[in-house]
């Protein structure tokens, strides 16, 4: 009797091991599915491995493993059920064997007991009490036996890794079961085998049995003495999380940037996106699509970590003494694309569908795209704080909330000086915030067929565009942008959010109701929203009434010369002396010419390899690559040939300026000379009155009499430049500037327009757009250097200087 009970502890052990590392991966599991999961898989297979123990050893796995399948589908059937699942039992089998692990280390804690999440620890314990029995039960090695429930349990504690306290409890339950195992399979020394044996050879095991025990302890102390520090060192340290280890999901670029979206559905605001049903007798609910908090000068991003989650998802920090409603509201897509999902904020639980959450932002998305007909349900719980305490709040500051402070490089200075100015005497964080939004409200207008983009160049249009270009003008796009790159200039923590307006009654989410407002969190109120959009029909104040970006200084035409080039008055300049001849060797002429014929023909091979570079140049700019790689080279083109002309394009002008700018340009006439005034460019035609533009006259001069009137006395006024120039259209003719022999130079109108295309909408360049702009480059080009004198133009074809005017650092190539 005695013998069959201590033969049945070891079984039981085993299962009691195998239980609790369920138990310790429980911790992070948000009901106790998973513990029972588990401990039925370990029942199921010691006691298979029980009731096979006189059969042969060769057939006890695979009835272990058929019943472990038929086990397995049990469970995951159980576990869809718990998760509110519907798909086919097959289709769930196979959707949890494929994805388990992933989706195991992936998903937000606490993670709900999903046949995905289920599927590998079961399979697991089932597998380690299969091994444990054979080795302990049918071999009676019961110390070996316990190593696969160990290697379980410490596969257990490392999937929690930090994310659960310390498993104190279950891993002293661990070890006593460990040696209660080992206990009851001690056999006794005595009986009557032992008293059969003569006193010496009872002497000699009993010897040997000692110096086996002895030579255990030096090695069990050897190894307390060489691992106990590590492990103490270990008792305090934090536990490596697996989960950094396995990339989460990731989502494409419109899903990762979708403030690029709203221009298109501006674009089509009778687009059914989604219905919503009902959650407010009236009026609007917001719903958000996503949070942007990221921006480094160029894209607003999420910037999430996605990790898988059940139906219910960990609680956000809440606003202490405000209270929590309950919003419940379903919805149904329709055209609605990508894989973020439009919830009301701050969601809490989303059941009908499987989601993926990033708890920094509360952004949801899908794991799969979105499909017409998907229907699921958001409930959110949503707080209203005091918005009467604004006035007197403050913002956090430091690292908490440095990621929503953090702007892109170089900032543009007009848009620096109008943060700074905006800023000017308004010291309250609210006061700052309102100021920015009332600005943007009374200076700009809203526009469904604005450009999308807002990046620095983008914004810097929209901010201080000339309205009869399209600036100051922009959807929610540029308005929320906007509004949050001059808040954090300011010392505001901000950030974007895209999302709809959503009607409370219940009803259809068409592309109208898409847009993206800023929000600037304060403390003990949260996040705010801030509404910069016009609040009125009327027509904006213009932006000049209150601020004038400063522009750019031109650079200038010359570079003056440097003190040790300018001759002095007072010295006479050396005269070199003739060599005196030469008495032996070659005689100087000979000499002479063959170095000359040498330079002449290593200049001639020069001259025809810079050729050949530049045609090479120019087909590469023009015919290869992306239609916005093509448009650049074709700008490239234009502004080198404006540069060898001797008129380089100053840097601060747009493309419409540059464009005015070249057709202004003087083509060269006869050098003479007039007394006094040194040397001077002779116009071959007086110009038209009509059609004669003022900046010409800052650029008549050559470089030795730059910055001088006729008169050769005082300063000459500069040509209009930035602001100025654009508000003088008549001045901004890029279809006719005259040439020497009163013909036009060729328009420039579709290289600017394709120029602005790939500056603010880069995407929606064609090809047909850049061949237009491409031989209007080319064109430009050709006609300018038929204007200059032949000296000019041999020049020109071997001058290197476009082989590596834009190589160099900080160019635009």
């Amino acid at each position: 009797m005695v013998r069959r009970l201590r033969a049945a502890v070891v079984p039981v052990v085993l299962i009691v091991l195998i239980a609790l590392s369920g138990v310790a991966l429980g911790r992070i599991y948000a009901d106790d599915l998973l513990m029972e999961l588990v401990a039925g898989a370990a029942l199921g297979s010691v006691g298979v491995g029980l009731a096979a123990r006189r059969l042969p050893s060769w057939t006890v796995a695979p009835i272990s493993v058929v019943l472990l399948a038929g086990y397995t589908a049990v469970a995951l059937q159980v576990a869809a059920g718990r998760a509110g699942l519907t798909d086919p039992l097959p289709q769930i089998v196979t959707d949890a064997v494929a994805n388990g692990i992933p989706r195991l280390l992936t998903a937000m804690i606490p993670v709900e007991s999903t046949p995905d999440t289920v599927v590998v620890p079961v399979v697991a314990a089932w597998l380690a009490g299969l091994a444990g029995t054979e080795i302990a039960v049918r071999g009676g090695r019961v110390l070996l036996g316990c190593l696969p429930a160990a290697a379980l349990y410490g596969g257990a504690l490392y999937v929690v890794g930090p994310n659960a306290g310390s498993a104190g409890w279950a891993t002293l339950a661990f070890a006593a079961a460990v040696i209660a195992g080992l206990a009851a399979s001690v056999r006794s020394p005595g009986g009557p085998a032992l008293a059969d044996v003569p006193p010496e050879t009872r002497t000699a095991v009993r010897g040997r049995a000692l110096a086996g025990s002895a030579a255990g302890l030096v090695v069990l102390t050897g190894l307390v003495a060489a691992v106990g520090p590590w492990v103490g060192g270990r008792v305090s340290a934090t536990p490596v999380d697996p989960r950094r280890y396995v990339e989460p999901p990731q989502v494409d670029s419109l899903d990762e940037s979708p403030l690029n979206r709203i221009s298109g559905w501006a674009l089509a605001p009778e687009q059914r996106l989604f219905e919503v049903g009902p959650s407010r007798g009236r009026g609007t609910v917001r719903l958000r699509l996503a949070v942007l908090p990221d921006y480094d000068g160029i894209t607003w991003r999420v910037g999430a970590t996605y990790r898988n989650a059940g139906r219910v998802l960990p609680a956000p920090a809440r606003l202490p003494g405000v209270p929590v409603t309950r919003v419940t509201q379903q919805i149904t897509i329709n055209e609605l694309t990508g894989r973020l999902l439009p919830v009301v904020p701050t969601p809490a639980g989303v059941d009908g569908t499987r989601v993926a959450y990033d708890a920094a932002t509360g952004t949801v998305i899908r794991p799969e795209e979105l499909r017409p007909g998907l229907r699921y349900t958001v409930t959110s719980d949503t707080q209203e704080p005091d918005y009467n305490l604004l006035p007197e709040a403050d913002t956090p500051t430091g690292d908490p909330v440095a990621r929503f402070l953090t702007v892109g490089a170089n900032v543009p200075d007009e848009i620096q000086r109008l943060a700074d100015q905006l800023a000017d005497g308004n010291g309250a964080a609210y006061d700052r915030a309102a100021a920015i939004e009332e600005f943007l409200a009374e200076h700009y207008r809203k526009v469904a067929d604005a450009p999308s983009g807002h990046a620095y160049p983008n914004l810097s249009f929209f901010l201080f565009g000339p309205r009869d270009q399209g600036g100051q003008r922009g959807t929610s796009e540029q308005f929320a942008a906007s509004f949050a790159l001059l808040a954090r200039l300011t010392g505001l923590p901000a950030r974007v959010v895209v999302g709809f307006d959503a009607p409370g009654a219940g009803g259809t989410v068409t592309g109208g109701d898409a847009l993206a407002w800023p929000e600037v969190l304060f403390d003990d109120l949260g996040w705010v929203a801030f509404d910069p959009l016009p609040k009125s029909d009327e027509k904006p104040r213009p932006v000049e009434e209150d601020f004038t970006p400063k522009p750019s200084k031109p650079p200038p035409t010359s570079d003056p010369p440097s003190a040790t080039d300018t001759p002095s008055a007072s010295v006479p300049p050396a005269v070199a002396a003739a060599p005196a001849p030469g008495r032996g060797g070659p005689s100087t002429a000979v000499v002479a010419s063959g170095a000359g014929g040498s330079v002449l023909l290593l200049l001639a091979a020069a001259a025809a390899t810079v050729v050949l570079m530049r045609r090479g140049l120019r087909r590469r700019r023009l015919t290869a690559g992306a239609p916005a790689a093509r448009i650049t080279g074709a700008w490239f083109e234009f502004t080198d040939a404006l540069r060898l002309a001797g008129r380089p394009v100053p840097d601060h002008l747009a493309a419409t300026e540059a464009a005015a700018f070249a057709a202004t340009a003087p083509p060269p006439g006869r050098a003479i000379r007039r007394p006094g005034l040194g040397l001077r460019r002779a116009t071959p035609h007086a110009p038209d009155p009509a059609t004669a533009d003022p900046a010409a006259a800052a650029h008549q001069a050559d470089s030795h009499t730059a910055g001088r009137d006729p008169a050769g006395s005082q300063p000459a006024a500069p040509a209009p430049t930035g602001d100025d120039a654009a508000a003088r259209p008549e001045d901004q003719r890029p279809r006719g500037a005259a040439t020497a022999k009163g013909a036009a130079l060729p328009p420039l109108d579709e290289l600017v327009r394709a120029v602005n295309t790939v500056a603010f909408a880069p995407a929606a360049a064609t090809g047909e757009q850049a061949d237009r702009a491409g031989a209007q480059a080319a064109a430009y080009a050709d006609a300018l250097r038929g204007t200059r004198p032949w000296w000019r133009r041999a020049w020109w074809s071997v001058h290197p200087g476009p082989l590596r005017w834009h190589r160099e650092p900080g160019g635009k190539r």
